[in-house]
């Protein structure tokens, strides 16, 4: 083998090495962050998420800005990685809103069903013969 078929060859391999690793980031993860985007708006606008699990929401809000950052680098993977984050904290942001909403309305039945049990008890001594 000839010194210049040897440099073209190692060229050629790693051309090819480097050209994987540019192609290994994939494609713009459009589809990730438009998805994380919509859930995320989502849970801003459902309202229980933002009172019951704000901490949750804004991690979603803090990974959505870094999935755009870096799908605005051309660093796809990371991208796709933090958009898919960004979802599912939103997802748990719902979830726990609504959970604490659930908590809160079986606070009142219960308060509501006390109150009408004082009633009950007050309205029965009241009726009772005098003896």
């Amino acid at each position: 083998m000839s010194l210049r078929t040897f440099v073209l060859s190692a060229t050629t391999a790693l051309a090819c090495v480097a050209g994987a690793g540019c192609a290994s980031e994939g494609l713009i993860p459009t589809d990730e962050l438009t998805k994380a985007r919509t859930v995320v708006e989502q849970a801003d606008k459902g309202g229980n998420a933002q009172r019951y699990a704000a901490a949750d929401l804004q991690r979603a809000h803090d990974e959505l800005s870094d999935a755009e950052r870096y799908s605005t680098e051309r660093k796809y993977g990371e991208a796709r990685a933090f958009a898919q984050r960004a979802e599912v904290d939103a997802d748990v942001a719902v979830a726990r809103g609504n959970s604490g909403e659930q908590q809160r309305a079986a606070q009142d039945v219960g308060q509501a069903n006390n109150a009408l049990q004082r009633e009950i008890q007050h309205n029965a001594s009241d009726t009772r013969p005098n003896q």
